[in-house]
C-alpha cells in the first residue's frame, strides 16, 4: 500500500494552520506536505513535528505573490535574484525542518518574452537551484500543472518536464507527478508512470472533476494505488486534494481504495 502524507494547504483547513498538524496525526497520517511554510518561524513549525511526531516531506519554493495570483517565477527573466534569494530560503526551512525535497514551480509565462529566453531562464534557475539544494542533500522536484487550472503555466506535461530535467543534467532534480494535472493534461496515468518511474521523487493525489477526494471522480485509484506497488514506487503519496464535505469525512477512500 502506498505511503501517504498530507498536504496541509488543502486538507484541515477550517483549523489555523499550525493546528493542522495534530489534525493529521490524529487522522492517521505519519507525513505532512504544504505549499509555503515561510509565513511561519520554522522554529513553531518544527515544534509541532516533533509534538505529534511527523514527518515534513515536501515543501515549494518561494513562488513570486501568490495572493495576486502569481505561481512561480524560475522561467522570469526579470526575476532571476529574487528566485535565487527564494532558494536560500527554502533550503533554510528544509534544513530546520528535515524536509528532504522542495518542488520548483516554474510560473505562468509573462506575455511579451521570446519563448526560447524563458527556457533558457528556467534551465539556468533550474541548475542553480539543484546545484545549491545538492549541496545541503536535498533533492530539487518540478511538477507540470494543467493549463485548465493554471491558464499559462510553462510547464505542463511529464514528456516536457523529463526533457527539461535532461538538459538541466542534474542528479538529484526529479519530477514531482500530480495525478489530478496529468489526468486533465494527458491521461495515460499507469503507462506514464512506468515509463518515468526513474525519474519520479513524489506523487500526489486528487480525484477529476473537482479535484476531490480519491474516489470521487473519473479516476480508478484503485487500480492505481495497486499499480503503484506493482512497478515498485517506494515514495510518499501526498494527498493534495480539496475534501468535499470535510477533511475527516472523506477519509474513508484509504481504506476502500488502497489496501
Amino acid at each position: 500500500m502506498p505511503r501517504f502524507d498530507a498536504n496541509l494547504t488543502l486538507l484541515f483547513n477550517e483549523v489555523a494552520f499550525l493546528d493542522r498538524f495534530e489534525r493529521a496525526a490524529r487522522a492517521g497520517f505519519e507525513a505532512v506536505e504544504c505549499l509555503f511554510p515561510y509565513a511561519w518561524p520554522a522554529s513553531e513549525i518544527r515544534a509541532r513535528l516533533d509534538r505529534h511526531r511527523l514527518a515534513l516531506v515536501l515543501h515549494n519554493l518561494p513562488a513570486g505573490d501568490w495572493e495576486a495570483g502569481e505561481r512561480g517565477i524560475a522561467c522570469h527573466p526579470d526575476r532571476v535574484e529574487e528566485f535565487r534569494a527564494g532558494v536560500a530560503q527554502a533550503i533554510d526551512y528544509a534544513r530546520a525542518l528535515g524536509v528532504p525535497r522542495l518542488n520548483c514551480l516554474a510560473g505562468l509565462a509573462p506575455a511579451g518574452v521570446d519563448a526560447d529566453r524563458l527556457h533558457r531562464t528556467l534551465v539556468a534557475n533550474l541548475r542553480h537551484a539543484a546545484a545549491a539544494l545538492k549541496r545541503h542533500g536535498l533533492r530539487l522536484l518540478i511538477e507540470p500543472i494543467n493549463t485548465y487550472d493554471m491558464p499559462g503555466f510553462y510547464l505542463n506535461r511529464t514528456a516536457q518536464a523529463v526533457a527539461l530535467l535532461d538538459e538541466v543534467g542534474a542528479d538529484n532534480a526529479y519530477v514531482q507527478y500530480d495525478v489530478y494535472h496529468a489526468q486533465r493534461m494527458e491521461g495515460e496515468l499507469a503507462a506514464t508512470l512506468g515509463r518515468h518511474l526513474d525519474r519520479i521523487d513524489h506523487v500526489q493525489i486528487a480525484d477529476n472533476p473537482g479535484r476531490h477526494e480519491p474516489g470521487s471522480g473519473e479516476i480508478d485509484y484503485a487500480y492505481l494505488f495497486a499499480h503503484l506497488d506493482r512497478i515498485g514506487y517506494r515514495g510518499w503519496v501526498g494527498c493534495e486534494y480539496r475534501p468535499a464535505a470535510g477533511t475527516e469525512a472523506g477519509l474513508g477512500w484509504r481504506e476502500r481504495l488502497a489496501r
